[in-house]
């Protein structure tokens, strides 16, 4: 019974490593399935059009059941300009040249300027002056140099190739020339949605503060770009052949992408937050790049090169460095200099809200601590002094 006891313990204290785990195998076959259909001839905007649609379908419930008086009350014209601007940024752009990336090159190379999202968006708030850099302290110095590691991995994947060997025996062969005109083409398209992907990150954390509702955020956003999709997509091409459907493998990766990598992941990114903070989901994104490159080089015959292995590494090694300096800033912000004896003690006042399904997950992200400083209480020293008088004045009688 004791051993029973012991083992359901560890396994409630793993659930939510459980839960993060299964959110990189996911993100792993949307890869992979992505890469497969964008492969044979799949249009971009079709893709995106479908998956939303499904997307769209999922979240609903959530939505219509949960939060349905701020889908009803608080919906405003201003709110839907910048939801329309985060679908916009966050799915036309960024992920539409990501998708158009992916098809360039492979999912391992496509995944790896994933990984550079936080350090692209931590660029972005620091010349817009939303985040300060802080280089005089410790923790400071240590998210440049991670910074500085992810770009050097991202230079490095980029120009250097080095040594190929292949894990599957039914690898392909594929000509010099043309690769690295798809490589160049593709490098071009991640980097465009690296940058898109950090405006968005940057609207949406304004956006929170203003409509902290992630279930009718992501339910109205995914409205919107079904909409912008479908206008973008057929004034590219009308051709009834691109937006067919069929019983085939891109039916599958719609029905996947909207059901498991939007749905599902979002519940359980959100169930993590509210479980170990804001920072922890973010620490299991460089697994999906090793997830992805072993099961594509295993299933796709990718082949893996010296200069991909190196690059990989310095980007692991670099966002993990920066993630976990900006967790340790993140609960340092606000604590009084050590040593002031003067300083007035701060009040920490941390944003939160009313339950826990209130509050999106950027928002978490991007919340601030707000610090007030307090009045010394001046009728205590009054008081004081007026009884040390009274007892003068008794000695003198």
């Amino acid at each position: 019974m004791k051993k029973m006891m012991e083992i359901k313990k560890k396994l409630k204290g793993s659930n939510v490593l459980i839960g993060m785990l299964t959110v990189q195998v996911i993100a792993t076959g949307l890869q992979l399935l992505s890469k497969v259909i964008l492969s044979h001839g799949t249009f971009v905007f079709a893709l995106m059009t479908y998956r939303h649609v499904v997307a769209t379908l999922c979240i609903a419930p959530f939505a219509l059941i949960w939060e349905r008086d701020s889908l009803m009350k608080k919906v405003t014209w201003s709110v839907l300009f910048w939801l329309f601007m985060i679908a916009l940024t966050g799915i036309i752009m960024a992920m539409g040249l990501f998708y158009y990336g992916l098809k360039e090159t492979s999912a391992t190379y496509a995944t790896n300027f994933l990984n550079l999202i936080p350090i692209v968006t931590f660029i972005f708030s620091t010349v817009s002056r939303v985040e300060k850099l802080r280089l005089k302290t410790m923790l400071g110095k240590i998210k440049l140099l991670g910074a500085m590691l992810c770009l050097a991995g991202a230079l490095t994947i980029t120009l250097y190739k080095g040594k190929v060997f292949y894990i599957s025996h039914h690898h392909k062969y594929q000509n010099s020339s043309n690769d690295h005109e798809h490589k160049l083409r593709g490098t071009i398209f991640l980097m465009c949605s690296c940058m898109s992907y950090g405006c968005w990150f940057l609207i949406q954390s304004k956006v929170s503060k203003v409509f902290p509702y992630k279930y009718s955020s992501t339910f109205i956003i995914s409205i919107i770009a079904t909409i912008q999709s479908a206008i973008i997509g057929l004034s590219v091409d009308r051709r009834k052949a691109s937006w067919k459907l069929g019983l085939n493998m891109q039916l599958i990766t719609i029905f996947y992408s909207g059901t498991l990598a939007t749905a599902a992941t979002l519940c359980i990114i959100s169930w993590a937050v509210a479980k170990r903070g804001p920072t922890y989901p973010s620490m299991f994104n460089p697994l999906s790049l090793i997830f992805v490159a072993i099961a594509e080089a295993f299933f796709l015959g990718q082949e893996i090169s010296i200069g991909s292995l190196l690059g990989m590494f310095l980007i692991i090694v670099g966002l993990y460095s920066f993630l976990r300096a900006k967790s340790k800033e993140f609960t340092q912000i606000g604590s009084p200099n050590v040593g002031d004896a003067e300083a007035p003690l701060p009040e920490i006042e941390v944003i939160t809200p009313r339950s826990n399904m209130e509050l999106p997950i950027l928002a978490r992200e991007s919340a601030r601590f707000q610090s007030t400083t307090i009045e010394v209480a001046s009728p205590i020293l009054k008081q004081n002094e007026d009884e040390e008088e009274e007892e003068k004045e008794k000695q003198c009688i």
